[in-house]
């Protein structure tokens, strides 16, 4: 893939993320595990697992170009596409809520390092059909890393607010990794 290319990805990215807010407010509605504050003017808040799957016969997340220095601790130079189940709990099996539809890119010579683009798309309760738009930086051995929600569909639009992301488990050997998010949401 070239640099040109990459370029042109991150670009479509950022401007699809962007263009996820709408003209009109969607209803406010409380998610089984999730709440919306008895005040309207408080966020929403939404919790779930991310289940990032590298490895086996089929991942959630697939590799698109190589570190430039496949020695690199940084991986700076990877870009890899996801398509990964969130879910109520921290295991696999639990109670589906979405899907994390974007890519992540590592960005930091220095340090591990990704700008992450996705959407949560919501898949079940009355958010269903809704979505999320999140762009920022993700350090995925920091304990807690916040990334900015940039828009967002259906009950979501005009939506704007922030994600943590605090790592449940991470198997160094294979990449898999189960993420904890809390969402919270003004819209």
């Amino acid at each position: 893939m070239t640099k040109g290319a990459v370029m042109l990805i991150v670009l479509l990215m950022a401007l699809a993320a962007v263009s996820e807010a709408q003209v009109q407010h969607g209803p406010r509605r409380s998610v089984r595990g999730h709440h919306r504050a008895a005040d309207p003017d408080a966020p929403t808040h939404l919790h779930f697992y991310f289940h990032d799957t590298v490895s086996g016969k089929s991942p959630s997340a697939v590799r698109l170009a190589g570190p430039v220095d496949p020695s690199s601790q940084t991986f700076f130079g990877m870009v890899s596409v996801m398509d990964d189940p969130l879910t109520e709990g921290p295991e696999a099996e639990s109670a589906a809520v979405g899907r994390a539809q974007g890519l992540y890119m590592a960005t930091d010579q220095a340090q591990l390092g990704f700008l992450q683009a996705m959407n949560l798309v919501l898949t079940s309760g009355p958010y269903n059909g809704s979505s999320l738009a999140v762009l920022g930086r993700n350090c995925p051995l920091s304990d807690v890393r916040e990334m900015p929600v940039v828009g967002g569909t259906g009950a979501f639009r005009f939506a704007r607010g922030y994600a943590q992301a605090r790592t449940h488990w991470l198997d160094f050997n294979t990449g898999d990794a189960t993420v904890e998010y809390d969402v919270y949401v003004m819209h």
